[in-house]
């Protein structure tokens, strides 16, 4: 066996402390990055005929939000601090939770406001991107959990008679914003208002 010189002795010891240092800094690393809290398939307005399905709580921005005129200006890109949750029934109905965690207070507050901002204006612009499809925002109030959230209603009808109703929700706690989306076919008669506003506040609760 080679003969260990001082200064190959003093290199080992060097390296092993190193990785030392490395093992033992990753457990912080880890716990900045682990997601926020997260809706589960129970916590969702009961569909009368099938049950929900969800998905894993996977870091970035679903495809889908990149493309859509109320959420993608607040939520697009695929930024740090950024995981979605999507769920879904057998039938025509189907939801989304997304939650970004900011790096300040301040803005968190900012996101949460633009949020709102883009919810309520996304109806105009829907329209003005398709002439040929209608939409109708109904704003269903303010919610009393952390430190605030708002409930919305989205309908939308195609000239060619397709009829879609959405619920969306925004909430905050502390740095971390949460957005829920349920849609499925039909209209505002539809929507179950009082369970989805259960649901918010369920998911605001839930992310610390």
């Amino acid at each position: 066996m080679p003969k260990r010189t001082r200064a190959g002795t003093l290199l080992a010891l060097a390296v092993t402390g190193l990785a030392l240092g490395t093992t033992l800094a990753a457990p912080a690393n880890a716990a900045a990055s682990k997601a926020p809290g997260f809706l589960k398939a129970a916590d969702l307005p009961p569909h009368p005929s099938s049950a929900w399905t969800a998905g894993k709580v996977t870091a970035g921005v679903p495809e889908a939000v990149e493309r859509d005129r109320c959420l993608s200006m607040a939520l697009g890109g695929d930024g740090p601090g950024t995981w979605y949750r999507e769920f879904r029934t057998d039938l025509d109905t189907n939801a989304r939770q997304i939650s970004v965690r900011s790096s300040t207070t301040a803005a968190a507050k900012g996101r949460f406001s633009r949020l709102n901002k883009d919810i309520k204006s996304c109806a105009a612009r829907i329209e003005k991107a398709d002439p040929e499809t209608e939409a109708r925002l109904k704003d269903y109030g303010a919610l009393r959990v952390e430190e605030g959230a708002h409930v919305y209603g989205l309908h939308t009808v195609t000239s060619w008679g397709a009829s879609d109703i959405r619920l969306l929700s925004v909430g905050r706690d502390g740095r971390t914003v949460t957005v829920v989306d349920w849609g499925q076919l039909g209209g505002f008669r539809d929507a179950p208002v009082k369970a989805f506003r259960k649901t918010t506040v369920t998911a605001v609760n839930r992310l610390h």
